[in-house]
């Protein structure tokens, strides 16, 4: 997918972007970050802001949010910034926060660094593309306390963030709660070798995450239920738990999501549809141009995922997903099949196509692959529309064009949980070969 070149021009100068896909019309901020600057600047500083690490400004960004709250620029300047009490920033429009310092976190609650809500007309940036939040979540790794999520976003619209970084999150790092027409990239997060602290999860209708790279051992991207008018590109999994939809359970509604240009390595998966019981239906989906090396799973829809607690219902529904362009390698493709689709018999998935599918195997000379009550085209799947309870294994000896392109900066081993995890810079490309759609602001 090419952006025009009004869509260029949209994208530097801030405004909102019109993609086509599975997007359902424009994405981010109404105005731009000049407007919302030249209407008023409020600076931390002027509201009881120390440029000290261990201070907290919790009181100065809440003071500095409530005076541009109906429009203007909250201005964290270049420094480094304690942060003890957590902030919930509710309503206003035409408003930006422009992150040039570093948010340290002091102080030790649960629940969410910063929350924003009921917000719209939004923007949350780093000029300098060298802003960026450190969670210490090594910290709570050791036990010490139970903490909190970094940057939460509830029923906001019209917006974008972009252009700083997410380190060491006690929980997860970037949630996107019931958002409408927002857009996220140019970003980095960085979390520890461990569960529970995912990268980015989404859920809502419109939303365009492009230009993204995450390390932890959780969800990269992960799209959650509610959701429609998903669309995902250019991911860099580096040393993750991988891209996934799920866990999903009663009531499941999930539509017209596109995966495009993922790389990923050494990650649990490349993707993965989870679910363990449950009701509803995952339908007119594409997971297109993935790439990667020494994956666990790869391509993975399991409905009888027990990680998950078993939920009411039959099972989801899944339907119209398509699989095309895959190419690397799995760790062990005996071990874990590279196409695992497990579907329950009372609710069978149909219209699966897969195509255009070269993962082999890094151990061993040959690969399973895995389907249970899944219809339609590609390995493994049984064709037709007479949906009769079945069980296919069947092993792969060889595979041709598989090859694949490394990308500069993967990581060797998952990050540690017992020391702090250092602050990354922004990369210049998120997937091989692909120029990011938008130029670091720094």
């Amino acid at each position: 997918m090419k952006l025009s070149m009004i869509s260029v021009l949209c994208v530097a100068f801030g405004l909102p972007v019109l993609v086509s896909a599975q997007l359902s019309g424009t994405v981010g901020p109404l105005t731009t970050r000049a407007e919302k600057a030249a209407t008023k600047v409020c600076n931390i500083l002027d509201y009881g802001g120390v440029a000290s690490a261990t201070t907290d400004n919790s009181a100065a960004i809440t003071s500095a949010w409530a005076a541009c709250v109906d429009g203007g620029e909250v201005y964290i300047p270049s420094g480094k910034y304690g942060l003890g009490t957590w902030i919930t920033l509710t309503g206003g429009s035409a408003i930006s926060i422009n992150l040039e310092g570093i948010i340290y976190r002091t102080g030790t609650a649960g629940g969410n660094m910063i929350y924003i809500e009921h917000t719209t007309d939004f923007e949350f940036y780093s000029g300098t593309s060298a802003g960026a939040i450190q969670g210490y979540g090594y910290q709570f790794a050791e036990g010490i306390f139970f903490g909190p999520r970094i940057l939460r976003l509830y029923e906001v619209t019209d917006f974008s963030v972009h252009d700083f970084v997410l380190v060491d999150s006690p929980q997860y790092h970037l949630t996107l709660d019931t958002c409408t027409n927002g857009e996220i990239y140019n970003m980095v997060i960085r979390g520890g070798n461990e569960g529970g602290l995912d990268g980015v999860d989404v859920w809502g209708t419109n939303i365009w995450v492009h230009d993204v790279e995450v390390t932890n051992k959780d969800e990269c991207v992960t799209v959650k239920s509610p959701a429609s008018y998903i669309m995902v590109e250019n991911i860099f999994c580096n040393w993750s738990g991988g891209c996934a939809i799920g866990s999903l359970g009663a009531d499941t509604a999930i539509f017209n999501v596109e995966y495009n240009h993922i790389y990923s390595q050494n990650c649990n998966q490349m993707f993965m549809i989870k679910s363990n019981g449950g009701s509803g239906s995952v339908y007119n989906c594409q997971f297109n141009n993935f790439m990667g090396h020494t994956n666990a799973y790869t391509l993975d829809i399991n409905a009888y995922w027990t990680d998950e607690t078993l939920a009411a219902g039959n099972g989801v529904e899944y339907y119209d997903l398509t699989f095309n362009h895959w190419h690397g390698t799995c760790a062990d493709g005996d071990e874990r099949a590279p196409i695992q689709v497990l579907c329950p018999s009372e609710v069978p998935c149909y219209d699966i196509t897969i195509e255009n599918y070269y993962i082999w195997t890094e151990t061993g000379d040959e690969e399973l692959y895995k389907c249970e009550n899944a219809y339609g085209s590609g390995p493994c799947l049984n064709d037709g529309s007479s949906y009769t309870t079945y069980t296919t294994t069947y092993t792969v000896t060889t595979m041709s064009d598989y090859s694949y392109t490394t990308m500069s900066g993967e990581i060797s081993s998952g990050l540690g949980i017992t020391e702090s995890i250092a602050i990354p810079t922004i990369p210049a490309s998120f997937f091989p070969s692909i120029t990011p759609y938008s130029t670091l602001l720094g």
